[in-house]
Protein backbone atom coordinates (compact mmCIF):
# COMPACT_ATOMS: atom_id res chain seq x y z
CA UNK A 1 0.00 0.00 0.00
CA UNK A 2 0.65 3.85 -0.60
CA UNK A 3 1.35 6.27 2.06
CA UNK A 4 1.73 9.64 2.20
CA UNK A 5 3.57 12.10 3.96
CA UNK A 6 2.91 16.13 4.15
CA UNK A 7 5.23 18.76 5.59
CA UNK A 8 6.84 21.63 4.48
CA UNK A 9 10.54 20.37 4.03
CA UNK A 10 11.26 17.32 2.30
CA UNK A 11 12.01 13.98 4.25
CA UNK A 12 15.23 12.72 3.33
CA UNK A 13 15.11 10.70 6.93
CA UNK A 14 12.76 10.03 9.53
CA UNK A 15 13.94 11.09 12.59
CA UNK A 16 11.51 10.57 15.83
CA UNK A 17 12.87 12.90 17.89
CA UNK A 18 11.90 15.85 15.13
CA UNK A 19 8.28 14.70 15.47
CA UNK A 20 6.18 16.84 17.78
CA UNK A 21 4.27 15.25 21.05
CA UNK A 22 1.06 15.43 21.79
CA UNK A 23 -0.32 14.72 18.41
CA UNK A 24 -3.60 11.88 18.03
CA UNK A 25 -1.89 9.18 18.91
CA UNK A 26 1.27 10.71 20.52
CA UNK A 27 5.13 11.56 19.11
CA UNK A 28 5.17 9.48 15.99
CA UNK A 29 5.79 9.88 11.84
CA UNK A 30 2.22 10.29 10.73
CA UNK A 31 1.40 9.05 7.17
CA UNK A 32 -1.80 8.99 5.12
CA UNK A 33 -3.30 6.36 2.54
CA UNK A 34 -5.13 9.96 1.36
CA UNK A 35 -2.86 11.42 -1.37
CA UNK A 36 -4.82 15.24 -0.85
CA UNK A 37 -5.30 14.61 2.69
CA UNK A 38 -1.32 14.84 2.95
CA UNK A 39 -1.46 17.89 0.11
CA UNK A 40 -3.86 19.97 2.39
CA UNK A 41 -0.98 19.16 5.10
CA UNK A 42 1.84 20.24 3.26
CA UNK A 43 0.15 23.58 2.25
CA UNK A 44 -1.31 23.83 6.13
CA UNK A 45 2.23 23.10 7.89
CA UNK A 46 4.27 25.19 4.80
CA UNK A 47 1.63 28.04 5.71
CA UNK A 48 2.08 28.32 9.60
CA UNK A 49 6.20 27.25 9.51
CA UNK A 50 7.33 28.50 6.90
CA UNK A 51 9.38 26.07 4.25
CA UNK A 52 8.15 24.66 0.56
CA UNK A 53 4.99 22.31 0.46
CA UNK A 54 6.12 18.37 0.06
CA UNK A 55 4.62 15.33 -0.19
CA UNK A 56 6.58 11.87 0.66
CA UNK A 57 5.57 9.09 -0.65
CA UNK A 58 6.35 5.40 0.95
CA UNK A 59 5.27 1.89 -0.10
CA UNK A 60 3.90 0.15 3.59
CA UNK A 61 3.12 -3.64 3.57
CA UNK A 62 0.16 -3.88 6.17
CA UNK A 63 0.86 -7.67 6.25
CA UNK A 64 3.33 -6.61 8.90
CA UNK A 65 0.87 -5.31 11.19
CA UNK A 66 -0.08 -9.11 11.66
CA UNK A 67 2.76 -10.68 10.51
CA UNK A 68 5.18 -9.68 12.76
CA UNK A 69 6.22 -9.08 16.92
CA UNK A 70 5.07 -4.79 15.79
CA UNK A 71 3.01 -3.89 18.47
CA UNK A 72 -0.17 -2.64 16.40
CA UNK A 73 -3.04 -0.70 17.47
CA UNK A 74 -5.78 -0.67 15.00
CA UNK A 75 -9.15 2.20 15.33
CA UNK A 76 -11.55 1.36 12.62
CA UNK A 77 -13.85 3.69 13.38
CA UNK A 78 -13.88 7.04 16.05
CA UNK A 79 -15.06 5.02 19.24
CA UNK A 80 -15.32 5.74 22.73
CA UNK A 81 -11.55 4.25 23.30
CA UNK A 82 -10.74 5.97 20.39
CA UNK A 83 -11.58 9.46 21.80
CA UNK A 84 -10.22 8.29 25.13
CA UNK A 85 -6.77 7.73 23.34
CA UNK A 86 -6.45 10.72 21.43
CA UNK A 87 -7.25 12.32 24.08
CA UNK A 88 -4.81 11.27 27.01
CA UNK A 89 -2.42 11.79 24.31
CA UNK A 90 -3.46 15.44 23.44
CA UNK A 91 -3.84 15.93 26.78
CA UNK A 92 -0.36 14.82 27.89
CA UNK A 93 -1.52 11.58 30.48
CA UNK A 94 0.82 9.30 28.45
CA UNK A 95 4.05 11.12 28.04
CA UNK A 96 7.04 10.17 29.73
CA UNK A 97 9.53 12.68 29.57
CA UNK A 98 12.60 10.90 29.58
CA UNK A 99 12.07 8.71 26.67
CA UNK A 100 11.67 10.51 23.48
CA UNK A 101 9.77 7.42 21.62
CA UNK A 102 6.85 6.71 24.92
CA UNK A 103 3.61 7.97 23.97
CA UNK A 104 1.05 5.18 25.66
CA UNK A 105 0.67 2.84 28.47
CA UNK A 106 1.82 0.56 25.69
CA UNK A 107 4.04 1.43 23.61
CA UNK A 108 2.59 1.10 20.45
CA UNK A 109 4.86 0.21 17.19
CA UNK A 110 2.04 1.48 15.21
CA UNK A 111 -1.35 3.00 15.60
CA UNK A 112 -4.00 3.68 12.56
CA UNK A 113 -7.57 4.82 12.83
CA UNK A 114 -9.19 8.31 11.96
CA UNK A 115 -7.76 11.80 12.03
CA UNK A 116 -9.78 14.00 14.47
CA UNK A 117 -9.75 16.63 12.41
CA UNK A 118 -10.63 20.18 12.66
CA UNK A 119 -14.02 19.19 11.75
CA UNK A 120 -14.17 17.20 14.81
CA UNK A 121 -12.20 19.82 17.30
CA UNK A 122 -15.55 21.39 18.70
CA UNK A 123 -16.61 18.17 19.88
CA UNK A 124 -13.88 17.54 21.81
CA UNK A 125 -13.59 20.86 23.51
CA UNK A 126 -17.12 20.31 24.18
CA UNK A 127 -16.44 17.09 25.80
CA UNK A 128 -13.41 18.93 27.16
CA UNK A 129 -14.95 21.49 29.25
CA UNK A 130 -17.79 18.97 30.34
CA UNK A 131 -20.58 19.96 28.40
CA UNK A 132 -21.08 16.28 26.51
CA UNK A 133 -20.15 13.52 28.02
CA UNK A 134 -17.67 10.68 25.81
CA UNK A 135 -21.30 8.43 24.27
CA UNK A 136 -22.59 12.12 22.99
CA UNK A 137 -18.85 12.86 21.65
CA UNK A 138 -19.24 9.29 19.85
CA UNK A 139 -22.50 10.12 18.92
CA UNK A 140 -21.66 13.10 17.12
CA UNK A 141 -18.46 11.76 15.38
CA UNK A 142 -20.93 8.76 13.90
CA UNK A 143 -21.64 10.29 10.89
CA UNK A 144 -18.67 12.67 10.22
CA UNK A 145 -15.78 11.52 6.99
CA UNK A 146 -13.01 11.30 9.07
CA UNK A 147 -9.83 10.79 7.09
CA UNK A 148 -7.36 8.17 8.08
CA UNK A 149 -3.76 7.98 10.16
CA UNK A 150 -0.75 5.81 10.43
CA UNK A 151 1.42 6.54 13.30
CA UNK A 152 4.90 4.96 13.55
CA UNK A 153 6.81 5.32 17.09
CA UNK A 154 9.38 3.15 17.03
CA UNK A 155 12.87 2.90 15.05
CA UNK A 156 11.60 -0.80 14.12
CA UNK A 157 8.01 0.37 12.90
CA UNK A 158 9.83 2.90 10.39
CA UNK A 159 12.33 0.59 8.83
CA UNK A 160 9.12 -1.26 7.18
CA UNK A 161 8.33 2.16 4.80
CA UNK A 162 10.34 2.20 1.81
CA UNK A 163 10.28 5.62 0.34
CA UNK A 164 9.38 5.72 -3.10
CA UNK A 165 9.52 9.60 -4.08
CA UNK A 166 9.26 13.37 -2.85
CA UNK A 167 6.59 15.32 -4.73
CA UNK A 168 6.88 19.63 -4.36
CA UNK A 169 2.92 21.38 -4.20
CA UNK A 170 2.57 25.29 -4.20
Amino acid sequence: MLLYHGSNQEIKSIDLRECKPYKDFGRGFYLTTIREQAIQMARRTTRIFSGSPYVTEFEFDETICVNSSLSVKVFDSPTAGWAQFVLDNRNRRFVDFSDPNCNHDNKFDIVIGPVANDDIALLFRTFSSGHIDLEALVKGMKYRKLNDQYSFHTKIAISFLLKMGVHAYE
